[in-house]
């Protein structure tokens, strides 16, 4: 296959795997987001313990994780259908995509929002600060270097989900390799889509902990005691609300 009849098929691979990656990834911070901080929230000493209720959601998400996304996908192959109307296609993907990355982007979550200075948390309390001040004054902004760290893995996960998806027929880079490299002896296209996965996966990886670390960073240099006095008026402003 020469390169001019090679580049729109690795065009179009390249869209639909960042079409793929970039849903999915939405649709698992939204869902893993909150699944992880309830985890946090409902275990022991947590602001709103409910030890049951933390081992039936952990027992969900364990089982989410543990199953090869391979079997997942064929498991929701009806499910799939039912939302999408195929299992065939980028649009299909995204749904076992999506559903496996929840319970990887939760565990993530509940990780980083542990490593939050139980201080702070405990200052927001005697402020007067309830569950859902602490969640978005204190949880959520402190743990935000620690959750794009989190996300940037998830995504860096998801691409290479995305290519296994593409050995059933999901399109994108996985697809070409497969169909073009492998079973028709392509063996130069293969590489090639070897070499784009690996650029891709560089350039998020590299955009991920730059935010990061430019987080954190700032969040150094602000200190304790002026976060303190800020979350002391954004309570009192919410009071007065």
């Amino acid at each position: 296959m020469t390169w001019s009849e090679a580049q729109p098929l690795l065009s179009q691979a390249c869209w639909d795997t960042l079409y793929m990656v970039g849903w999915s990834t939405l649709i698992a911070v939204v869902g893993g987001l909150p699944l992880g901080i309830v985890l946090v929230l409902t275990d022991r000493g947590g602001l709103l313990q409910n030890l049951v209720a933390n081992r039936v959601i952990g027992q969900i998400v364990n089982v989410g994780r543990s199953l090869p996304f391979i079997i997942l996908m064929v498991a929701l192959m009806g499910f799939t259908r039912t939302v999408t109307g195929t299992t065939i296609g980028r649009e299909a993907a995204i749904v076992p995509l999506a559903i496996g990355a929840i319970p990887f982007f939760a565990r993530l979550v509940e990780t980083a929002v542990r490593e939050v200075d139980g201080g702070l948390v405990e200052a927001v309390q005697a402020m007067g600060g309830n569950t859902w001040t602490i969640v978005r004054k204190v949880l959520v902004p402190e743990s935000l270097p620690s959750l794009i760290s989190s996300t940037t893995t998830t995504v860096v996960a998801l691409i290479g989900y995305s290519a296994m998806a593409g050995t059933v027929g999901a399109g994108g880079l996985g697809d070409i390799a497969i169909r073009y490299g492998y079973q028709r002896f392509e063996t130069q296209l293969m590489w090639i889509t070897v070499a784009i996965l690996a650029v891709v996966i560089s350039l998020i990886q590299f955009a991920g902990d730059y935010a990061a670390r430019s987080l954190h960073r700032r969040a150094g240099q602000s200190g304790a005691a002026p976060r303190l006095r800020l979350l002391k008026a954004s309570t009192a402003t919410s009071k007065t609300v």
